[in-house]
């Protein structure tokens, strides 16, 4: 495999199974999840709207539990949210009040603020902020910035959390095409630089394929598991304009289109 990667089973989920209770009865979304995480990779779930995949993202989250099963990070069972995991979510939820830099800060006084001066939890804020490119944007509000800038506040908070595991449930789904590129590409920059291992959920498939080391593929619910588990071996960094022309990138796309739009699409007809 062409991205080198710790087999130390970072994250793991034990025979994932979620129930939620509804007016109709017992509502069996998940069953029999399995999957092993290496530190440093990045992981897409990707399936159609309804398999689960923001389920499965938010147990990790420690946001749901599982019905059956467990979920370890690290050599711990997640029970829990914790700063150990940080979320980007679709919508990036900044408070209009503040600042950029303020609604960064918030999260890094809440992790660090028992054991760092105001000084140094600044200096942390200062430097995710130039990681994700924002230094110019630090002191305006929400309203005075661009989608993309806001997600890239989002992603800025998450990390300045030093989290072991960053979780993104459609991170750019909002967004117009070239902004999503763009933050894309910057994604790719940031996950090196940092090491982060990443879990996220996307609707689209050109995206898993770019950003990912695997592509956990769901079928559809009720029900829903893994169906099937791409590895994308391609060299990094990676060029998307180069990648058009890749046959091992067209293979991977076919893969999981075959699997979306014949296999499932097939079956739930």
């Amino acid at each position: 495999m062409a991205n080198k990667m710790t087999t130390d089973k970072f994250l793991s989920v034990e025979n994932v199974g979620m129930e939620f209770d509804t007016k109709r009865g017992r509502f069996e979304a998940l069953r029999n999840i399995d999957l092993t995480v290496d530190r440093g990779e990045f992981i897409s779930l990707i399936g159609h709207s309804g398999c689960g995949k923001s389920t499965l993202l938010n147990m990790v989250a420690g946001l749901l539990y599982p019905t059956i099963g467990a979920i370890i990070c690290d050599k711990r069972e997640i029970k829990g949210a914790g700063p150990d995991r940080g979320v980007v979510f679709q919508n990036h939820s900044l408070l209009p009040w503040l600042t950029c830099f303020d609604n960064v800060y918030l999260a890094v006084e809440r992790v660090f603020g028992a054991t760092e001066t105001k000084a140094q939890l600044k200096a942390r804020v200062t430097k995710v902020l130039e990681l994700v490119g924002l230094t110019a944007a630090a002191y305006k509000h929400p309203d005075e910035i661009s989608g993309g800038m806001k997600q890239r506040v989002g992603i800025a908070r998450a990390l300045s959390m030093e989290p072991k595991v960053l979780l993104m449930d459609e991170p750019f789904g909002a967004l117009d095409a070239l902004t999503r590129a763009r933050l894309q590409d910057e994604l790719m920059v940031i996950v090196k630089a940092t090491g982060s291992t990443v879990l996220m959920v996307t609707h689209d498939v050109d995206e898993a394929v770019l950003l990912s080391d695997r592509i956990v593929m769901m079928t559809n619910g009720p029900s829903a598991t893994i169906g099937q588990i791409v590895t994308v071996d391609l060299e990094r960094p990676r060029d998307r304009l180069k990648l058009v022309a890749n046959p091992k990138y067209i293979d991977c796309r076919r893969q999981v289109l075959e699997f979306l739009y014949q296999k499932q699409l097939r079956a739930a007809a």
